[in-house]
C-alpha cells in the first residue's frame, strides 16, 4: 500500500514539494497539507486543478495545531517539513511532535526538487528572511540588461488567494497586481521589479512557470523567498548573509544549507554591521563553505524626501515578514530615522488595532516598529487604522513598496528605498563573466 503523507508548510515549499515529488508518485499517497504563519491558509483546499489525476476532490489544508490529531486519523507514516526559515530547535520541536505521534519525519535535500531549465539560471538565496535578496536580484538583473540579455525573475510563491486562478502568474505592469488582487506581501516583492522594467513570473506550479519565463528569456533569476532553497537547478547560486544576525547561518533551516551550497555569497548590510559582527560572519561562512567567494556589499537607503524628518517623532513601517518571523530587531526605516536625525522613534505597539494587535501578540520579539502586513482586504484596513492611530509628526514606510497607495493616513509619509552597492567591483566582473557565457549559448 501507498506510504500516506502529510506536508508541513506555509503555502509555498510545501505546495511545490509536492507537485515534484509526490503528486505521480504510486508509492505515496499525500492525506492533508497542514499551514499556519499566514492568516487564512488553513481551510482550503489545493484543488484538483493542481493535485492532479490521483486526487479528483483535491487535498484539504489544515491548521499545523492540529497535526498529532491529523497523524492518527489519516494514520499517516511520514510527515514532510516543508518550511523555510526556522530555527532548528523548531525544526526539531515539530520532528519531535510528529515522532511522537507516530509518524515519521522527512527533510528533502533541495537538489531532488530543483526543475532544470532550458536557459542559464541564476538563483538568489539568503540564510535568513530580509536579508536582501530582492535588492541583490534587481543588482543582478540590471547588470544582465546591460549585457543585453533578455531577464525574467521568478520569485517564490506567494500563493494566498484562490490557487487554481494562480497555477501560473505573469506581472509586467503595476495593473497586473490589481488584476491579480495581490497583498502587500506580494507586492512588496513584485512591484520593485516591475518598476524596474522586468517581469516577474510566479504562482503554484513551477514546471509550467519556469516554460512560461524560459519563452521571454535569455537569462532566469531565481528569486528565493526567506531562507528556502531554489526550486530551479541553478548555474550559479548567490546566497546573501546578514550581519546584524550573525550566528542565524548556522542554526537556521534551510538558510545554512543555502549558505553551504553557494557559488558566492554576498554578506550585506557591511555599512551598519560592527567590525566584530563582520569578522564573526565570514569565520563562519567559510567554516561551513570554503570554496565560496564571499563578497562584502553594502545595503544603502534613500529617503525620498530626507529634510522633513529631523527633529520629528516618527512612526516606523518595516517590511512584515523582516521584523516578524525574520526576527530582526530594526531595519531600513529605524536606519533612516536615526541616520536624518529624527527625535523620537514613537512605539506603535500600544496602538495597534485588530489583526495587526494580534500580530504583535504572535511575534512578541517585535519592537517599535510596525510591521506592513496586509494579507487580506481586512489586515490592510487594520494596517491603515493603527498608522492613523498612532500620535506621530511623520511617517518613515521602509517597505518596498509605495504604502501612499494602499493606505490613506493623516500624517506626511517618506518613502525608503533600499539598493545593494558592493564594495569593490568583484561581483560585477562575477556577474558579467555569467552574462558572457549566457550569450554565448544563445547564439548557438
Amino acid at each position: 500500500m501507498a506510504k500516506k503523507v502529510i506536508i508541513i508548510g506555509a503555502a509555498g515549499r510545501d505546495f511545490h514539494d509536492f507537485n515534484v515529488l509526490f503528486r505521480e508518485d504510486p508509492e505515496y499517497e499525500v492525506v492533508a497539507f497542514t499551514a499556519s504563519q499566514i492568516p487564512g491558509i488553513a481551510g482550503r483546499i489545493y484543488p484538483k486543478e493542481l493535485s492532479g489525476k490521483r486526487y479528483p476532490k483535491g487535498i484539504k489544508i489544515f491548521n499545523e495545531s492540529e497535526l498529532p490529531n491529523l497523524i492518527k486519523r489519516f494514520k499517516a507514516d511520514l510527515c514532510v517539513q516543508a518550511y523555510s526559515d526556522l530555527s532548528y530547535n523548531t525544526v526539531m520541536e515539530k520532528s519531535s511532535v510528529v515522532n511522537a505521534s507516530g509518524a515519521d519525519f522527512l527533510l528533502i535535500a533541495p537538489e531532488r526538487t530543483m526543475i532544470k531549465s532550458k536557459k542559464p539560471v541564476i538563483a538568489i538565496c539568503a540564510v535568513r528572511t530580509g536579508a536582501g535578496k530582492s535588492q541583490t536580484t534587481r543588482y543582478i538583473s540590471n547588470i544582465l540588461r546591460e549585457s543585453g540579455l533578455r531577464v525574467a525573475v521568478i520569485r517564490h510563491p506567494m500563493p494566498y488567494g484562490l490557487l487554481k486562478d494562480q497555477i501560473v502568474q505573469r506581472f509586467a505592469t503595476m495593473q497586473d497586481l490589481a488584476k491579480n488582487k495581490c497583498t502587500i506581501e506580494e507586492r512588496e516583492e513584485y512591484e520593485p521589479h516591475i518598476k524596474n522594467g522586468f517581469t516577474v513570473f510566479a504562482g503554484v506550479d513551477y514546471e509550467k512557470i519556469l516554460r512560461a519565463a524560459e519563452k521571454e528569456a535569455d537569462v532566469v533569476l531565481w528569486d528565493g523567498g526567506n531562507n528556502d532553497t531554489p526550486f530551479i537547478k541553478p548555474d550559479m547560486l548567490i546566497t546573501i548573509a546578514d550581519p546584524l544576525r550573525v550566528g542565524d547561518e548556522l542554526t537556521y533551516y534551510p538558510g545554512e544549507t543555502a549558505a553551504r551550497i553557494a557559488d558566492v555569497i554576498v554578506v550585506n548590510k557591511s555599512n551598519t554591521a560592527t567590525k566584530e559582527q563582520l569578522a564573526q560572519l565570514n569565520h563562519n561562512l567559510k567554516e561551513i563553505n570554503k570554496k565560496a567567494e564571499i563578497i562584502m556589499a553594502d545595503s544603502v537607503v534613500i529617503p525620498d524626501n530626507k529634510r522633513i524628518i529631523s527633529g520629528k517623532r516618527v512612526l516606523v513601517i518595516e517590511d512584515g515578514p523582516t521584523i516578524t518571523h525574520g526576527g530582526m530587531k530594526f531595519g531600513a526605516g529605524t536606519v533612516v530615522a536615526k541616520e536624518f536625525g529624527a527625535k523620537q522613534i514613537v512605539d506603535a505597539k500600544p496602538k495597534a488595532l485588530g489583526t495587526i494587535r494580534d500580530m504583535y501578540d504572535k511575534y512578541p520579539n517585535l519592537g517599535a516598529e510596525l510591521p506592513a502586513v496586509g494579507y487580506s482586504p481586512k489586515q490592510i484596513n487594520d494596517l491603515q487604522n493603527t498608522v492613523n492611530n498612532v500620535d506621530c509628526d511623520l511617517v518613515i514606510s521602509a517597505t518596498p513598496i509605495d504604502i501612499r497607495k494602499l493606505i490613506v493616513v493623516d500624517k506626511p509619509i517618506v518613502q525608503v528605498g533600499y539598493e545593494l552597492k558592493p564594495r569593490n567591483s568583484r561581483f560585477d566582473s562575477i556577474v558579467k563573466a555569467f552574462a558572457s557565457k549566457a550569450s554565448k549559448r544563445r547564439t548557438r
